[in-house]
Parts: C-alpha cells; sequence; structure tokens
C-alpha cells in the first residue's frame, strides 16, 4: 500500500496517517487549552456583573457545554481546515478521505459524535476504534469520511525515471500516448518501489501494468523486452516529450509577450 493519499485528479500527496500516539498527543494538548478557556469564561461569569439565577445558570450551563464539545470544535477545524492546536503543535491535520481539506460538514460531524465518543465515553470509544482501524481513525472521522495526516517534514526527493538506453531508439519513433492519470501514477509508482517489493508481485504487478500500457503505444517494444524496461522507457519518453512541449509553449509566449510590448509602425520607440 502506498504511503500517502491519492486524490481525485491522480495525484499522490505526500501525507501519511498521524500515529495513535500522536493523535493522543494533540487531543490532550486541545484538551488542556479548552479547560483554560473555559476556567476564563467561568471566571467571568462569576464576577458580579449580573445577577445569576437558578433559571440561568442552567442556561449558562447548557451553552457552556454546548459551546466546548460542538460549537468551539467546529468553528476551529472549519476555520482553520481541520488544524487546532494540538495539531499545530502535533504536526498533524485532519483531511478528507480523498485528502481535500474538510469544510464545516465534516468538522460538525465530528464534533457531535465526538460527544459520545469523546466526552461521555471519557475517550474509551474512540480509543478502542483508532487502536484497531489501520488508518487510526475515530468512529467521527470514520462517519465524517476523514483522518489525521502528518504534514510535517518533507518526503525524501526521488530520482527522475530514466530512459533505458537500448529502448531509446525504439522510443523516440513509438506513438505513446497520454496515460490515464491513475494508470500514469500506478506506473510511477511501481518503478520507484520495486526493490521493496516480493519478487512474485513484482513480477505479476509489472506484467499487468505493462500489458495495460500497451494499449496506448504502438507499436510495442521489441519482443522480449522485459516489463520494467518498457514502462521506464515509456514514462521517460512522455516526460521528455511533455517537458519539450511545454518549453515551446513557453518560448511562443514569450515572443508574443515582446511583439505586444512594440509600439504601432511608424511610431518611434523611445527606447531606441
Amino acid at each position: 500500500m502506498d504511503d500517502g493519499i491519492v486524490i481525485g485528479e491522480g495525484v499522490l500527496l505526500d501525507a501519511r496517517a498521524a500515529s495513535f500516539a500522536t493523535r493522543l498527543l494533540g487531543a490532550l494538548i486541545d484538551v488542556a487549552a479548552l479547560a483554560v478557556v473555559l476556567i476564563g469564561v467561568i471566571v467571568l461569569i462569576a464576577q458580579d456583573w449580573f445577577p445569576v439565577t437558578e433559571a440561568s445558570a442552567r442556561i449558562t450551563s447548557i451553552m457552556l457545554i454546548a459551546g466546548a464539545t460542538v460549537i468551539l470544535p467546529t468553528v476551529v477545524e472549519t476555520l482553520s481546515r481541520g488544524r487546532s492546536l494540538g495539531k499545530l503543535v502535533t504536526g498533524t491535520r485532519i483531511v478528507r478521505d480523498d485528502g481535500g481539506p474538510i469544510r464545516f460538514r465534516q468538522a460538525l460531524v465530528r464534533a457531535l459524535v465526538g460527544v459520545g465518543e469523546l466526552w461521555a465515553t471519557l475517550g474509551s470509544v474512540a480509543l478502542i476504534c483508532s487502536l484497531v482501524q489501520p488508518q487510526g481513525k475515530r468512529v467521527g472521522d470514520i462517519l465524517a469520511g476523514t483522518y489525521a495526516v502528518r504534514v510535517r517534514g518533507r518526503a525524501p526527493s526521488r530520482p527522475p525515471i530514466g530512459m533505458p538506453a537500448h529502448l531509446a531508439g525504439w522510443a523516440r519513433t513509438a506513438d505513446i500516448r497520454r496515460l490515464p492519470d491513475g494508470l500514469a501514477l500506478a506506473v510511477r509508482q511501481f518503478l520507484v518501489r520495486t526493490g521493496t517489493l516480493h519478487p512474485a508481485s513484482r513480477i505479476q504487478l509489472g506484467t499487468d501494468l505493462a500489458t495495460e500500457v500497451g494499449r496506448y503505444v504502438a507499436p510495442l517494444p521489441p519482443l522480449g523486452t522485459h516489463p520494467e524496461y518498457f514502462l521506464a522507457a515509456v514514462v521517460a519518453e512522455r516526460r521528455d516529450r511533455e517537458l519539450a512541449v511545454a518549453r515551446r509553449a513557453e518560448a511562443r509566449a514569450a515572443t508574443d509577450s515582446s511583439r505586444l510590448q512594440r509600439l504601432p509602425h511608424a511610431i518611434p520607440d523611445p527606447a531606441q
């Protein structure tokens, strides 16, 4: 399984699911911050600014509980796109399952479910669920379609996929159509992780990917070409062709820009 999030456009985000210990630390920091806020509010309410009756005390208690357990967490996660104080400290963020930032609906579902699994059960339900769920999700995450990822640090850069020398001539003349985003991503991920795969799985996956990619290539490489060499040649050639197209587009844009900046015919240019 790839370490990251594959979003709808077929792009792999370098963000791994946060560990249980990291999430627990972030939650404790959030609880401590919330306790400080509540103590401050209670101190302000305790001042003799307005008379406190039994009814007003009951209403105030309900408002404080609702604000601490639902309203404040929802507002913070919505405005910060999934980053509370504890998550900022631990370098994590709550994201949707597709990798996008959470919005009001996801934040509200997490907060509402959290009343039961976090506050009513002292976090025991969330603890058990996070331990058994592969991505460390609690019940609120499962229902909201979210989970916590690490966003601190950068993944090590990988070298670009090179063109196999014995296939360079074939690749230059072959008709290689643009691969679908999902297939192109799968090929790139396979090529950079071949050394970590089981030999049998490596052969099977490489053969399957080569068969899929072959539908977009004509003519196919010489008979007997290793699937991994074929995939590397296709990826490298498509990259070089797209880079060449982009550079030609930049050159044309620069030329057009310089022409547009010129004065009309017969009008002297002050710069000259």
